[in-house]
């Protein structure tokens, strides 16, 4: 070391390599033949709120060897150099450790937190140049679909799940695409995956010899979406009986027989703000606490006061215009007075006497009159996908109000009694995992008169064996479930542009920095959530 100085803030250590023999990186002969000098500026890790320059001078050397094809070469510092590098290695495994952390953009605002300048770009390089962690082919294989642009494209993530750690993240989510992967990587003896038929077509055709296991999760969830086409169909029984008779108040609001004049929505403002204001100034208030009070301005209140009746504050506004149905209101009094009160009727009347004004201005000259019913309305009938929740979720779950709902329906239906009853029996086979008793239930299950619940039988004897195994097993898609959380959470991070590259390289990388997940742990998942058992 030379010298060690701060300028700019930054510290600077100047320093060379010593006189010493060196190897050739190609033929390992060692030469201390000096070709020439060079100065290497390298960033390193910084110091309190400083950063470092280390200013390295290194030598060119020949090579002795004349076999050897290089001619000269650089010498490295072991631990501080490496070829074409402009930082150190500890500067170098804490950027990395950022880049995979954070990725691009954010990646770069917290280095510069840290006193260390790096784009984003080169965050993005270090995180591709990382090298994939190790693995071996798993017991157990986790198997499942995520969104990259959700709607339009999936892929495929693969992890064990007996550790929980990610094993690769697939283009794509047809069968072939997973065959190929698991002729690539045999092994295999469990394949845990979700009711989709590609990864069983997948998995049939890759690991011919590995049990497919159906996860619980999706069984369940296959069951409530048949439960709630069964609960469309007999949407009928959720009107309650008597729920038609409505109640209905007739509120009159002038009398039949005698003309009344209307009052405008404005005058009827102007009204009230008068009689307001004079009630409040009898009272002793002000007019700044009254302009507060009622939220208008000062101006608006001196106005209402001064005016000792409303109509005074009425006759600086414009007079409404006079209608053509002013000749004729005489008229049509008698007429309603006699008993017509259809004004489609008093309309032609009108017009058989020479009225040329519009339907509208008579049907709001009449308005007054008529009578209006209120009808009172009782509360609405639960939805489709309401009741399928009361039946789908566990009992001791729903509240005692929704179960008096759900017993007053089932009351009514019977075919949707027999669901709630292949419900809880289907609740019963996949907490306990008794999945022996699954052909029992298919044949209960048929002999209802339940075409949805018939078109779900088909599907689990359509893939039985891996049905059964997922109900008969503690091993479920529950890690595998976990580890797409984890992606969606990095892929909202990076604002899901980051391609399929970059987004396995972190999710792979970011793993290993997560504790491995038990067996126990699994089996401490076992009951999906809202099981009705």
């Amino acid at each position: 070391m030379k010298r060690v100085f701060l300028a700019a803030g930054t510290v600077h250590i100047r320093a060379s390599t010593g006189d010493y023999n060196v190897s050739c990186p190609d033929c390992a002969v060692v030469s201390g033949r000096v070709h020439s000098t060079y100065e290497r500026h390298l960033a390193d890790s910084p110091v309190g709120d400083q950063r470092v320059l280390i200013e390295l001078t290194v030598r060119r050397l020949y090579c002795e060897n004349t076999m050897c094809p290089r001619r000269t070469f650089v010498e490295q510092v072991e631990g501080l150099t490496v070829r074409y590098g402009r930082r150190t290695p500890p500067s170098r495994r804490v950027l990395e450790a950022v880049a995979v952390a954070l990725a691009g953009r954010s990646g770069s605002r917290f280095a510069g937190a840290l006193h260390e300048l790096v784009s984003r770009t080169t965050l993005l390089r270090l995180v591709m140049k990382l090298p994939d962690p190790d693995w071996t082919v798993p017991r157990v294989l986790g198997v499942d679909d995520f969104a990259t642009r959700r709607g339009q494209h999936y892929d495929t993530v693969l992890i064990d799940c007996e550790t929980g750690q990610p094993l690769d993240l697939l283009p794509g989510r047809d069968a072939e695409t997973l065959a190929s992967w698991l002729r690539s990587h045999p092994g295999a003896e469990i394949i845990c995956r979700d009711r989709a038929g590609a990864y069983a077509d997948g998995a049939r055709t890759g690991a011919p010899d590995a049990v497919q296991v159906a996860d619980r999760f999706h069984l369940w969830q296959n069951l409530g979406t048949a439960v709630e086409r069964c609960v469309r169909r007999h949407q009928a029984c959720f009107q309650e009986a008597g729920a038609d008779a409505v109640g209905v108040a007739d509120i009159s609001f002038a009398d039949a027989t005698a003309p009344v004049k209307e009052m405008s929505p404005i005058e009827a403002r102007f009204r009230a703000r008068h009689a307001t204001v004079h009630a409040l100034l009898d009272q002793g208030h002000g007019i700044r606490e009254i302009g507060r009070e009622l939220r208008m301005g000062g101006n608006t209140v001196r106005r209402a006061a001064r005016a000792e009746t409303p109509e005074q504050m009425l006759n600086g506004r414009q007079q409404p215009r006079p209608s053509q149905l002013d000749p004729f209101k005489s008229h049509v009094d008698r007429l309603w007075a006699a008993g017509c009160t259809n004004a489609i009727h008093l309309h032609a009347e009108l017009q058989k006497l020479g009225y040329q004004g519009s339907y509208a201005i008579l049907s709001k000259y009449l308005r007054p009159r008529r009578r209006r019913c209120i009808k009172v309305v009782g509360p609405a009938p639960p939805g489709a996908r309401q009741v399928t929740g009361w039946l789908m979720r566990r009992p001791d779950h729903v509240r005692n109000e929704d179960r008096q709902h759900l017993a007053a329906i089932l009351a009514r239906c019977p075919e949707l009694t027999a669901t709630d009853a292949l419900v809880r029996s289907f609740a019963e086979i996949l907490t306990t995992r008794s999945g022996q008793h699954l052909k029992d239930w298919i044949i209960t299950a048929r002999a209802a008169d339940l075409p949805a619940l018939h078109s779900f039988a088909t599907g689990l004897k359509k893939d039985w064996d891996a049905v059964v195994q997922g109900l008969t097993t503690h091993w479920n898609s529950g890690p595998v479930e976990g580890r797409v959380n984890h992606i969606k959470m990095i892929k909202r991070q990076m604002f899901g542009r980051a391609k399929l590259p970059l987004l396995r390289k972190r999710v792979l990388l970011t793993a290993l920095h997560r504790p491995p997940r038990s067996v126990t742990y699994q089996r401490a998942g076992d009951r999906p959530h809202g099981i009705c058992a």
